[in-house]
């Protein structure tokens, strides 16, 4: 039952957002007591959490899987902002809004493991892109790596950014054009080119 009861809570809340979903909402969908949600979790905060945890080490492991499968760097980013673009849309009841503004602890948490999950990936990834060619021989891989996640965590700050005015894609999109220029090759910047005009509709 637990299980069911964090997937459709997971189901809903990808959809109106961790603030939006009630516990009512979610017992009636179920066609459950609201006891026997509580019964499981305590709290929606720790159904919140465990929601989010899950969603993150979803994520987690298909970037994995692309960085394990990737053809090149500069491909995977690609890959990766069409997975990532999935959980984050641009309106305030966006899961990444609510979890930011109305459970900043879980955010907090979920961001802490963000470096730690991918640092290395994103140094090895580098390090693969001054080996092809790809990315300028003289840049630190493990200090463009902290800078990139860092700018990661900047575009997603609503405070920031405010999601009625930008729309996450586009913004995903500007900061790895900006990061590119600044360490690619003529040759990583002409394949950047390439993926970039072939993912537009």
């Amino acid at each position: 039952m637990k299980k069911k009861i964090l997937d459709c809570a997971i189901a809903d809340f990808l959809v109106y957002g961790f603030k939006n979903v009630t516990m009512d909402d979610l017992a009636q969908k179920l066609g459950i007591s609201k006891k026997t949600i509580y019964d499981n979790f305590s709290t929606k905060q720790e159904l919140v959490a465990e929601a989010a945890n899950t969603i993150f080490e979803n994520v987690s492991s298909t970037i994995q899987k692309i960085h394990r499968e990737e053809i090149d760097p500069v491909k995977s980013l690609f890959d990766i902002k069409k997975e990532v673009t999935k959980y984050y849309n641009d309106v305030q009841n966006s899961p990444q809004y609510q979890l930011q503004k109305y459970y900043p602890e879980i955010w907090t948490s979920i961001k802490s493991k963000e470096l730690k999950k991918f640092g290395k990936l994103m140094t090895k990834s580098l390090e693969k892109g001054v080996k092809m060619g790809l990315f300028r021989a003289d840049i630190d891989c493990e200090f463009i790596s902290l800078l990139y996640f860092n700018g990661i965590r900047g575009i997603r700050d609503p405070k920031l950014f405010p999601p009625q005015h930008y729309k996450f894609e586009d913004l995903l999109m500007q900061y790895f054009s900006y990061h590119l220029r600044a360490i690619a090759t003529p040759k990583g910047l002409e394949l950047f080119n390439s993926y970039n005009a072939a993912s537009k509709p």
